[in-house]
């Protein structure tokens, strides 16, 4: 097990950002970033031993300030969407950046944490540690905050992520990862074929906008229902309300039993290379994204993305959770720390 550092580029305002690679003995490598802490490559072998890159993302720092679909990035400190881009905490309301019509999209499209450069805390044999710090008043949010995010990578072949975070005063912390995962290779073009199992008897329907209703809705009888593996296109274009809201599928699972302990929460096969990933969170919910709305546009190794040629498994609390007080909490402050772990392990 091995830690590898090199120069990724330089930043906008002059600072120098790094790739880490991380490696196993089974030849699975994670190479990330301290820009957005961005997963950029993720080679894992398949059935016959062949390495391929399963990650969408870019070769170049520069795209990644562009970077509209997020790729491999970390985000926060409020992941998601918040409706009408504003909460109360503690009887003060809030404004945050409108940016997805009247609603806030992923805290702020320019100033979010996946457009900053993190710092690094340590090193070790199979893992990096970044973190940042944010002002109370950072994007709108209230509290003097520091996260910490470590990247590790064992011999079991599971990549986790695990998050801490800390603020001075009651604020949303919300944090996820944005990877786009192609169980065939990032240039294999696109992802209706991936068997795909989510342990979730229940999701959250949303309004146009994407902002949920408050309703917890059972996904049984309908193409919600993934409790059983099929195909991610097998119902995707079905008659079905919430899926044309979503442009297909882009929707926050309940997590069956969540009690914030580390469980497997989905399973997601490629029967063409034989790879197969399972995804384990402490975290109650999981935004399923079949890719619907990526751009046209060139990513690593001039290979042109699209439309549905990767998917998201984005562990993270219920959206506009913070609106919702039958929804798990994601308000967090001196008297309630932020801890959270997810897992991609393939087997």
């Amino acid at each position: 097990m091995a830690v590898t550092k090199e120069l990724f580029g330089k930043a906008q305002d002059g600072s120098e950002v790094y790739a880490f690679t991380l490696e196993n003995a089974n030849g699975m490598k994670a190479r990330l970033i301290n820009f957005g802490a961005t997963l950029v490559n993720l080679y894992v072998p398949d059935k016959d031993g062949k390495v391929e890159d399963i990650v969408l993302g870019f070769d170049k720092l520069e795209d990644y300030y562009g970077n509209e679909s997020f790729f491999g990035t970390t985000i926060g400190p409020s992941a998601n969407r918040t409706g009408n881009a504003g909460f109360r905490i503690d009887g003060k309301s809030y404004q945050i950046e409108a940016n997805d019509g009247p609603n806030n999209l992923h805290s702020s499209i320019k100033y979010g944490y996946h457009k900053r450069v993190w710092e690094v805390a340590e090193t070790g044999d199979n893992s990096v540690t970044l973190f940042l710090e944010a002002e109370d008043g950072d994007m709108g949010f209230p509290g003097n905050k520091r996260i910490t995010m470590t990247y590790s990578l064992s011999d079991d072949n599971a990549l986790q992520l695990k998050y801490h975070g800390t603020s001075d005063k009651n604020t949303v912390i919300n944090m996820t990862n944005h990877t786009y995962f192609n169980l065939s290779g990032h240039q294999a073009g696109r992802i209706e074929d991936h068997i795909l199992t989510i342990h979730a008897g229940s999701y959250t329907p949303v309004i146009p906008g994407s902002i949920p209703t408050g309703e917890i809705a059972p996904v049984a009888g309908t193409p919600m229902d993934f409790t059983e593996p099929k195909p991610i296109g097998q119902d995707i274009g079905a008659e079905f309300e919430q899926l044309k809201l979503g442009q297909g599928y882009d929707h926050n699972f309940v997590i069956d039993g969540a009690d914030g302990t580390l469980r497997e929460i989905a399973v997601v096969e490629d029967k063409k290379s034989g790879r197969k990933m399972k995804a384990f969170t402490t975290l109650p919910g999981v935004q399923f994204y079949a890719g619907n709305c990526i751009g046209i546009e060139t990513g690593k190794g001039g290979t042109t993305y699209g439309p549905r040629v990767g998917m998201c498994l984005e562990t993270q609390y219920f959206p506009d959770a913070v609106n919702h007080s039958d929804f798990p909490s994601d308000i967090f402050g001196p008297d309630r720390d932020y801890d959270a772990v997810t897992v991609y392990q393939f087997v």
